[in-house]
């Protein structure tokens, strides 16, 4: 079992694992973007189905291109018992992501955005509860993480406060089932992480395991949108009529996906405890695709803006308190302990497991190109290619000169996190 403190390349596994949290922030706050069609009056279960759709292309599309059809199919055989907890978290990633939709139409992205980024404190107790983390270490250590944790809670309620304030003469239905809606999502992603935890710790590779969970989601939001949406022929006259806008929902499910993988990494070598937190700082991405390209909070008070700063000043305080709260050697080895348990339970080679969690697994590098795997890129290709053809622009208005800062800043960060997880765990 690696401690945080093992290097190679002159890379730490805490330090991957943090920047792979960040990165994960920025992505996952990217990707909601397109979810502000809903407000021109899509549909939320087609806006959902849309951008699932989109993820699930990515979903097969990543793994075949960074590692290959064989290694990952060797990776589901090797470890069969993780492929039902795979489709369940897509399963609850489905619902909590359909949840948010209907919180972003009722509240505003600024403002469910801080709410259901709640579940960093279910992730932070489901990791101390199930999975040892925060455990025998020193109490500096843990504080540092819990502060952390709330002060990202903490900030984003700031932020929220601004936020309802700014954008209150603009709702027009109750708040209450958006922030209903925003607190369920935060209750089903803070526990999806279950099964992520489960994963790794059995020495499984998170491009493997995504390939299964993308299955659990693409089913669930379809069934949602057939028994919520007027059934199944409905659905798809919807899908038809929303073809013009489809391109955006399959950009902000790629989007997503991208910050997914980075945070499912991080979850991989600095637990959940560290990585749902980090993760959250998508609030802060949130936060500026709504106010800065989108306009949510246009007429901002000088004293709202102030608070935005304070708010986001405790965000980013909390995310760096986490972030120099390496795994002690104690918290390590009850680390260790929750690996052997599982080991035991499902008959696991403890040499491999070791490797993987180490970012030194032997068949990390990728193998040769096949036909097939050309195929499915290239047709992932056309069929971005194609939507992208029958685009339309849609009625949001947006800012052009933020809107390519903030693509910027986020494409220089996924640089940044792909390069130094291929160097230091060839995507192990």
């Amino acid at each position: 079992m690696s401690t945080g403190a093992e290097q190679a390349g002159g890379y730490t596994l805490h330090g991957v694992g943090v920047l792979c949290g960040l990165v994960a922030g920025a992505w996952l706050g990217s990707a909601e973007a397109p979810t502000k069609l809903v407000a021109i009056g899509f549909s939320p279960f087609i806006v959902s189905l849309g951008m699932v759709m989109g993820v699930f292309v990515a979903r097969w599309t990543v793994p075949v291109a960074l590692k290959g059809t064989r290694y990952v199919w060797e990776d589901l055989r090797e470890k069969p018992h993780l492929v039902i907890w795979a489709i369940v978290a897509g399963m609850l990633w489905a619902v909590a992501n359909t949840l948010t939709v209907f919180a972003i139409r009722d509240v505003g992205l600024s403002i469910a955005f801080p709410l259901w980024n709640v579940n960093s404190l279910v992730g932070v107790f489901w990791g101390w509860l199930l999975f040892n983390e925060l455990r025998g270490g020193a109490s500096r250590g843990r504080l540092k993480v819990l502060m952390g944790a709330a002060a990202i809670v903490i900030g984003a309620c700031v932020l929220a406060y601004v936020t309802a304030v700014g954008e209150a003469h603009t709702l027009r239905r109750s708040a209450a089932p958006g922030v209903i809606a925003a607190l369920g999502a935060a209750l089903l992603w803070g526990t999806m992480y279950i099964p992520y935890r489960k994963a790794y710790l059995s020495g499984m590779n998170p491009l493997s395991f995504v390939t299964v969970f993308t299955v659990g989601e693409l089913a669930t939001v379809f069934i949602l949108a057939a028994c919520f949406g007027g059934g199944t022929a409905r659905v798809l006259i919807s899908l038809r009529q929303a073809e013009p806008a489809m391109f955006w929902l399959f950009l902000g499910g790629f989007c997503w996906v991208l910050g997914d993988l980075f945070q499912q990494y991080a979850a991989k070598y600095i637990g959940i405890s560290r990585a749902i937190p980090l993760s959250n700082t998508n609030q802060l991405w949130g936060l500026a695709w709504g106010v800065l390209v989108f306009g949510e909070l246009a007429n901002m008070t000088p004293a709202a803006q102030t608070l935005v700063v304070v708010g986001s000043l405790i965000m980013i305080g909390g995310a760096a308190a986490i972030s120099l709260a390496a795994a002690a050697p104690e918290e390590q080895r009850e680390w260790q302990a929750a690996v052997e348990r599982e080991c035991l339970r499902y008959g696991l080679d403890r040499e491999r497991v070791a490797a993987s969690l180490a970012g030194c697994e032997s068949a990390a590098a990728r193998g040769p190109w096949r036909w097939w795997e050309l195929l499915i890129v290239a047709a992932a290709i056309a069929i971005f290619a194609w939507l992208g053809w029958h685009a339309r622009a849609q009625a949001i208005v947006v800012n052009a000169g933020w809107l390519t800062i903030l693509g910027a800043a986020s494409l220089g960060l996924l640089l940044a996190g792909g390069v130094t997880l291929w160097k230091r765990t060839r995507f192990s």
